[in-house]
């Protein structure tokens, strides 16, 4: 049992220097030397998969894909051609925020079917502006589906709600981190969806989600079976996600992306590390 720490392809979008963005050899060498041990990203198109392929396989890089459905269908081919690219699981971004109660239960129950067919670890993403738009309706899905794993975003929440200091948040944070399958590691201060933590992540709200990570990784480790391996992603997004700046000649982000996904590593390294210490002291 144990993590596999990934950094977001989407979170490298437009990352570089000298002016101009690493290609995507580079950007396979900067993950590997900054220690990550995967990738999530999309399912490559068909032109794109040999290059894909050799490079994961040259850095040994574990690899999940990100995926849109809003319907059984959708995901039906992408399962099959996922299974045999080799990809380590299948998360999911469900459409759309429109689609609420029975009719939202019967599709991700469909979506969980179709991925026991492939017999591909899937999970759905508590992802705003989705079927998961808010965290009721979300808690709802959890009970309604004994067998959704999730991929833990709680940013969406946060921002949604402004903080979710209340008890009743807390509690059904909880019921969703005990379906833990994955998780994205990004801190909202409950105005904006992705702040910068600071270069030693100390900034207030980095605590919080440090708590709800670790719990999160605790539930998970309490069911994991041997070999089973927990993603943990680093998933900073790029302008509009990233604050900005403008200037009359260019949008600046005014945060180094790449340094906090190497921040938000160690942190998740250093949470991971706790975790299993107060396992392993309960089972002894």
């Amino acid at each position: 049992m144990k993590i596999d720490i990934q950094q977001s392809w989407w979170a490298m979008n437009g990352l570089g220097n000298d002016n101009r963005e690493w290609t995507m050899e580079e950007k396979f060498e900067k993950i590997a030397e900054a220690g990550f041990t995967g990738i999530m990203g999309e399912l490559p198109e068909e032109h794109d998969m040999d290059k894909w392929r050799r490079l994961l396989d040259e850095y040994q890089f574990s690899f999940g894909i990100h995926s849109f459905p809003s319907k059984r269908e959708d995901l039906q081919q992408l399962l099959t051609k996922a299974k045999e690219f080799g990809v380590q699981y299948v998360s999911s971004q469900v459409m759309d925020d429109f689609i609420i109660g029975e009719e939202a239960v019967q599709l991700l129950k469909s979506l969980v079917d179709e991925a026991k067919k492939v017999n591909i670890p899937y999970f759905v993403e508590t992802h705003r502006g989705r079927i998961t738009q808010d965290l009721i309706r979300t808690v709802n899905y959890v009970k309604e589906i004994s067998d959704l794993r999730l991929t833990v975003d709680l940013s969406h929440y946060v921002v949604a709600g402004e903080g979710c200091h209340s008890k009743k948040a807390e509690e059904c944070f909880d019921i969703l981190l005990k379906r833990t399958s994955s998780i994205h590691a990004r801190v909202s201060n409950g105005h904006q969806i992705q702040i910068d933590i600071g270069s030693d992540g100390n900034h207030p709200m980095t605590e919080r989600f440090v708590k709800w990570w670790e719990k999160g990784m605790s539930y998970w480790l309490q069911e994991a079976n041997q070999g089973d391996v927990l993603p943990l992603v680093c998933e900073l997004g790029p302008p509009d996600y990233s604050i900005t700046k403008h200037t009359s000649i260019d949008t600046i982000e005014i945060s180094d992306r790449w340094e906090q996904a190497i921040v938000f590593k160690r942190i998740l390294e250093e949470a991971w590390g706790r975790v299993v210490q107060s396992h392993s002291s309960v089972t002894r």
